[in-house]
């Protein structure tokens, strides 16, 4: 019982695999269907021309058996473009029945031709067959050459005739290499398409775990400028009552109660902070496009605006000639913007030194009534960039803080090769989410 069960699993595959009219077109790739395509059309048009003629010339097959003959050959070829296992089906019946009729005229005298397969056929059939191997699974396409090998060892058995060229031992041996030849050719082009698509998989996990890592950079940074807000209430709530004269129960409660909460949040932010510095809290390797470069501790106070000129001084240290210009009226800001400008200018330098050797940069903070507009632009570089080893992912993070406080920022090359960063962010963070920075220019 067991036999007869693989028997007829086996034998419903092979009627799965061949019995199909599928359509099965050719890879997108332009050799493949534009140069593929014109040489069989000139095959199957040589073929058309050719078989009755050499069945007429050769055989004495009259057209009328002839012609159909060399169309259903002809007809396979072209078919095989499109639906390889109805073509095969058509080679093999085109074939098996020009065997079948030419068979009486072996060995009359005068008669010189070849058997079983004529030459017609035997181009067609292998062209088949390296058609249907470049798409079909391997078990498919060693099934097919398994039954043409079968089909000519049957004709060759069981009809026989006089003395005869036979193409049987030929015909099977060119499958044979035209089989294997487009199973390769299709596993190489699997592998390949496998490849790149795992290629494309890591390139985007790279990019998402850059930009993880960098929002967990911002959410220490902030991390720090909400603990020192929290400890400054929770000293106050607890002075407080020394400074007044007689201070309410009530008024003691309230700000005993805001201690309490301040203190309590305090704590929860270290919890916090203990998960994101599970990892070393400092910069990111260098080179990876989101260090901060500044050189701190890990638990020195995050920088704001008032460094500016301090990272400024170290960018012409290592190099670049930097010009600032920070136009408008300064007032106070919340600390997560300016700590995002603060990085925002300082990885556009960053990218200015990495990739943009010799030029120059420019630097322009404006204090507008409705936030910041920051912009950092380089003239084309001098000479070619050396190969960097960071991820480039660095404009990624200065997206994603310009978005974590409601702004935008735009990158991008200038007509005259230079680059250029802007971004805007708003004073309170999410009222003006979603404005192009180009449109607050007019306000300054």
């Amino acid at each position: 019982m067991a036999w007869g069960d693989l028997a007829r699993r086996r034998l419903r595959t092979l009627r799965d695999d061949l019995w199909t009219v599928r359509p099965d077109p050719l890879p997108h790739s332009v050799w493949l269907r534009r140069l593929t395509h014109v040489l069989v059309c000139v095959a199957a048009f040589g073929i058309l021309l050719g078989a009755p003629e050499y069945l007429r010339d050769n055989v004495g097959l009259v057209y009328g058996y002839a012609v159909p003959i060399g169309l259903a050959q002809s007809g396979a070829t072209v078919l095989a473009l499109y639906r390889p296992m109805p073509a095969w089906w058509l080679s093999m019946a085109a074939s098996v029945v020009c065997a079948v009729v030419i068979h009486p005229e072996l060995g009359v005298e005068g008669r010189n031709f070849i058997w079983p397969w004529t030459p017609a056929g035997i181009v067609a059939h292998l062209i088949v067959l390296l058609l249907l191997a470049l798409r079909a699974p391997a078990r498919v396409a060693v099934e097919t050459l398994a039954l043409s090998a079968l089909a000519t060892w049957v004709l060759q058995g069981a009809l026989g005739g006089a003395e005869h060229r036979s193409t049987s031992v030929l015909v099977i041996s060119l499958s044979a290499v035209v089989v294997v030849g487009g199973t390769l050719l299709r596993g190489r082009r699997e592998t390949r398409a496998e490849l790149g698509r795992l290629t494309t998989l890591g390139a985007e996990e790279r990019a998402r775990r850059t930009l993880l890592e960098e929002r967990s950079r911002i959410a220490r940074e902030l991390h720090d400028v909400v603990a020192h807000h929290m400890s400054v209430i929770s000293i106050q709530a607890q002075v407080a009552p020394l400074l007044a004269q007689d201070p309410s129960e009530e008024l003691q409660e309230n700000l005993a109660g805001i201690r309490h909460n301040a203190l309590q949040a305090l704590a929860e932010l270290r919890l916090v902070l203990g998960v994101l510095r599970s990892e070393p809290a400092g910069d990111a390797a260098p080179g990876s496009g989101t260090g901060s470069g500044t050189g701190l501790a890990p638990h020195a106070p995050q920088p704001a605006l008032d460094r500016l000129d301090v990272l400024v001084a170290n960018t012409r240290a290592a190099g670049l000639t930097v010009s600032v210009e920070v136009p408008g009226e300064r007032r106070p800001l919340p600390p997560g913007v300016e700590l995002s400008a603060y990085r925002i200018v300082q990885e556009a330098l960053s990218n200015v030194l990495r990739h943009a050797p010799g030029a120059r940069a420019r630097v322009r903070v404006a204090h507008l009534p409705a936030g910041l507009r920051v912009s950092v632009v380089n003239s084309p570089p001098t000479r070619p960039a050396p190969r960097s080893a960071g991820a480039g992912h660095g404009l990624l993070g200065m997206r994603e803080r310009a978005a974590m406080l409601g702004g935008t920022l735009a990158a991008h090359p200038l007509p005259d090769g230079g680059f250029e960063v802007s971004a805007f962010l708003p004073a309170d963070g999410t009222e003006y989410a979603g404005h192009r920075p180009t449109e607050f220019e007019g306000t300054e």
